[in-house]
């Protein structure tokens, strides 16, 4: 059941993806962006990632949403009639997904609990974060020392959007 589940909303998620790539309107666009990332969250909490999940929701689907439709008030509502896209960037695309999903092949199925990371660092993490990094909390030990460069990383971006973002907000605002 949860399998089938999965699928109807991957299905959704491409359904939204192609619409925001066909149409004009900014504010549906910025819509379908939203509910495109809340369709993400819930595919996250299927997949038992609810920290990224809650995350994907809170970003994605909240201050991204927010920010777009702010963005909006600058802007006009339709998109201008662009150029045809160039063939060149359809194959760059196609063989990037091609390659992305031939990388997959070699990967364990979805729960099998052969697969390596249940044998290697899962366990390990389990039996000794609260020894070595202090907090009681796995999730914590995890994100917070052991990726903690990775969370570094995550923040930087965040935070470095959140700055462009604001610039170019200002920028809207200065009379000509």
């Amino acid at each position: 059941m949860i399998e089938l589940l999965d699928i109807v909303i991957l299905g959704m998620m491409v359904v939204a993806a192609l619409a925001v790539l066909w149409l004009r309107d900014l504010f549906a666009v910025a819509m379908l962006s939203g509910a495109y990332s809340l369709m993400g969250a819930t595919l996250y909490v299927l997949l038992d990632a609810v920290d990224v999940a809650f995350t994907e929701a809170a970003v994605g689907a909240g201050i991204a949403t927010v920010l777009m439709l702010g963005t909006l008030t600058l802007v006009p509502r339709q998109e201008k009639q662009g150029k045809k896209p160039s063939l060149a960037g359809l194959f760059t695309v196609a063989a990037t997904g091609s390659l992305l999903i031939w990388a997959t092949l070699d990967m364990p199925e979805y729960g099998d609990p052969d697969a390596p990371i249940h044998h290697h660092v899962a366990p390990r993490y389990m039996k000794d974060s609260t020894a070595e990094v202090g907090p009681p909390n796995v999730v914590t030990s995890v994100l917070a020392s052991y990726r903690g460069y990775d969370t570094l990383g995550e923040t930087t971006v965040i935070f470095t959007a959140a700055i462009g973002v604001m610039a170019l907000l200002a920028r809207g605002r200065r009379k000509p």
